[in-house]
């Protein structure tokens, strides 16, 4: 029996319940993402039946939303959702605004969630991840960490950014729609996404990081690095930087602008560094701006995202070396983790960032990523401390009390 939902009175979440279950029904691709402060939830759906893989060179794209592993060594390409339908609902009045026709199947929004909630239970298989199930201890994780430190200490690396996965289980009652409208009020400053596609796996995450955005003549980047717990009720002015911390962004901010002498580009904006808040936590940035009709530079963006991925922000310094010893210690495939995500050319804009503060949904549980930037001045166990944090942005989300 199809049913067309109440476009005056149907709430958010059961919309986006009807919605969902109809597109894992029909084994549709589809991503869902709201950029940093905006109020605008975004819908893109990919009906084609295809897996696409595609090089991003974002000026020549069709509308869609591209993922990007953290590398692919073999061909440097990333999936590619074309949008075959693509909307948008206004948060502030998702409630009051007629939305987007839905012919459903089910009688009830929680009929919906119960198809989704069985589907991420028991049906989803992640075989993207070749080695998904390494969950890497304290002690491990400390290891490898001091290795980095080792490795800086000899003048192999200047920096370096290990990363671990934690597996969590969810429980009996996750409801995805529920996690989702969470982690849409818990984190406005943040890109949150959610991404399935059937063939490679299913994703959810609150990115603080553009990797690159470009609209109309202008182009963006920034250097993001540094993490602190944000404390009391004025965080920004409660928050004091370690010199470790001060260089560690300052490594990242050196990294863009040695890209920019690469390709000869002398005239663009720095700002910063400066405090930001990501949720609960506070992280260094500084903006980069450049006006590629000034610069004579139509495809900027694709340079720069060929050239800034991995960053040194989630690989390290100098980058080959710094991503030849993650392959060699790292015990897992990070897999989508710390690659980019994010719409091309979407309303004349295309905004990508770093697949951070993220993770995997897979049958019954969750693989949480986090990573930290390792120096000299590093302290194993406060970098330990900062993958836990940086876990639990996502994984509190996740098993939420009905």
């Amino acid at each position: 029996m199809q049913v067309a939902l109440d476009q005056h009175t149907v709430s958010l979440e059961n919309y986006l319940a009807h919605l969902f279950a109809e597109l894992l029904l029909d084994g549709h691709q589809f991503a869902v993402w709201r950029k940093p402060n905006s109020q605008f939830l975004q819908i893109l759906i990919d009906k084609t039946g295809k897996v696409k893989r595609i090089s991003p060179q974002i000026e020549e794209l069709i509308p869609g939303f591209i993922i990007h592993p953290f590398v692919d060594q073999k061909d440097r390409k990333a999936y590619f959702l074309e949008a075959t339908e693509y909307f948008k609902i206004d948060l502030l009045a998702a409630d009051k605004l007629p939305v987007p026709d839905i012919k459903t199947n089910f009688k009830t929004a929680e009929e919906a969630k119960e198809l989704i909630q069985s589907y991420f239970l028991k049906n989803t298989k992640a075989e993207f991840n070749s080695r998904k199930d390494f969950e890497c201890s304290k002690e491990e994780f400390i290891n490898l960490v001091k290795m980095g430190i080792k490795a800086i200490e000899e003048r192999q690396l200047n920096k370096i950014v290990p990363a671990k996965l934690k597996k969590i289980s969810l429980n009996e009652h996750f409801d995805l729609i529920k996690s989702i409208k969470s982690l849409l009020d818990s984190y406005p400053n943040a890109f949150i996404n959610f991404f399935h596609l059937p063939e490679v796996g299913t994703w959810i995450g609150a990115s603080p990081e553009v990797l690159i955005q470009t609209k109309g003549d202008q182009f963006y980047t920034m250097s993001l690095a540094g993490t602190q717990k944000a404390q009391g009720d004025n965080p920004l002015k409660n928050a004091a930087w370690t010199q470790k911390e001060i260089e560690e962004q300052a490594l990242v901010s050196r990294y863009i602008v040695d890209c920019f002498k690469k390709i000869r580009l002398r005239e663009y904006e720095e700002i910063g560094p400066k405090t930001v808040v990501a949720g609960n936590l506070l992280h260094l940035r500084s903006d980069f701006k450049v006006n590629m009709k000034a610069t004579n530079f139509p495809q900027l963006g694709s340079v720069m995202l060929e050239l800034l991925h991995p960053t040194s922000a989630v690989c390290g310094m100098p980058r080959q070396e710094a991503f030849d010893f993650l392959n060699e210690n790292e015990k897992f495939d990070r897999s989508l983790f710390a690659g980019f995500i994010g719409p091309v050319n979407i309303e004349g804009e295309t905004s990508i960032y770093v697949n951070l503060r993220t993770a995997q949904i897979t049958e019954g549980a969750a693989l949480l990523y986090a990573g930290a930037g390792v120096t000299s001045d590093s302290d194993p166990e406060k970098e330990w401390e900062e993958t836990e944090m940086k876990c639990e942005i996502i994984g509190r989300h996740l098993n939420l009390k009905n």
